[in-house]
């Protein structure tokens, strides 16, 4: 136990959520509700006047990302004080969109309330765990970055070994246009498309022009060499 209650602020725009987070706090000496939000906006004004320890954050409250967005603007304020999220969202991209903003943990609503008590504890005392669904998130990001990686260094080398007329064959293609259209736009004749086309897909070891064009989009490959 601290020497002073921990002082929390809730965010939530469900009140009967509100009320039960409140009554389970209210039965321990070392918490004190000191406010409570119905709106990220709101969040931010009430952690300016109350100064909350510890901010209990629900994701999806006057729009989306309002908890994520609200989050974002104690931190950079508020560095010392500590946000936990606490959301029915277990997808990714908000576990990841939370931590860019630099909560200290990220707990879902079917926790138990000791769970949720242990985690304020915890966050007050730096001391916030990696929670196993985090863990299991982070470890399919690290996978699927490596993929994506190798994927890339495969792709780069292939079309470094396109001719330049397939090279622009090919971002012709990315762009959506037809093989008449290329054609028509490169001023030569339908087969010498077809030729080219067959040449690329050669060199990628793919079936058709789809799965090349999807591949390089996916991996942005000419938005990136704009860039260059």
């Amino acid at each position: 136990m601290t020497q002073q209650p921990i002082r929390i602020l809730i965010a939530d725009d469900m009140e009967a959520h509100l009320r039960r987070l409140e009554r389970t706090f209210a039965k321990h000496d070392d918490f004190a509700c000191v406010a409570r939000a119905s709106s990220g906006h709101d969040a931010v004004i009430q952690a300016d006047l109350h100064q909350p320890d510890v901010i209990l954050m629900d994701i999806e409250m006057e729009s989306q990302f309002a908890g994520i967005q609200a989050a974002k603007a104690i931190n950079e304020k508020y560095p010392h004080m500590k946000v936990i999220v606490l959301t029915v969202h277990k997808d990714e991209n908000f576990i990841f969109a939370a931590f860019q903003t630099g909560i200290t943990d990220y707990l879902l609503k079917n926790a138990a309330d000791v769970e949720i008590m242990e985690a304020v504890r915890s966050a007050y005392m730096n001391a916030s765990p990696i929670r196993p669904m985090i863990a299991e998130k982070i470890r399919e990001e690290f996978a699927r970055v490596k993929r994506a990686e190798s994927s890339l260094l495969n792709i780069i080398q292939i079309i470094s070994e396109l001719t330049p007329s397939e090279l622009q064959v090919l971002r012709l293609l990315c762009e959506g246009k037809k093989r008449k259209q290329i054609a028509e736009e490169r001023c030569v004749e339908y087969e010498t498309i077809k030729k080219q086309i067959n040449s690329i897909l050669k060199k990628f070891q793919m079936a058709d022009s789809a799965m090349v064009i999807q591949t390089i989009n996916d991996l942005r490959i000419f938005e990136v060499m704009k860039k260059l």
